[in-house]
């Protein structure tokens, strides 16, 4: 399995028990919007993560994805922000929380990944 596949499992079990860790605490809105905040934050870090394995080796693309992705983050909590707070059904405190915190969770994943991949392309 590639290095992205392997972040993008363990992303992914990390999300599904940090939701139902914190599931039995949260009433619905909360319940809703935690669950939007996994499903919006895995498929943005997963794509910045393979673009950032894809220009390792380009240090000028490799740092314009790198910032770029970060600015989409901000620009997505910002997005997210201005939405919850229209909707309702969704409690925005706990939305926004769980949205920073899933995307700096699977952001500290990164170089544990990027290092392995590093280490299989250099044994070849």
């Amino acid at each position: 399995m590639s290095s992205v596949g392997r972040y993008g499992a363990t992303g992914l079990l990390l999300l599904v028990v940090v939701v139902a860790a914190l599931w039995p605490f949260l009433d619905a809105g909360g319940r809703y919007g935690v669950a939007l905040a996994a499903a919006v934050a895995y498929p943005i870090q997963v794509f910045a993560f393979w673009l950032l394995i894809r220009y390792r080796e380009k240090m000028n693309p490799f740092l314009v994805v790198w910032a770029g992705s970060t600015l989409i983050r901000m620009g997505v909590i910002v997005v997210t922000a201005l939405l919850v707070m229209r909707i309702d059904a969704i409690a925005s405190v706990p939305t926004l929380l769980a949205l920073g915190g899933f995307f700096f969770g699977l952001l500290l994943l990164e170089p544990a990944f990027f290092r392995s991949h590093v280490r299989e392309n250099t044994e070849r």
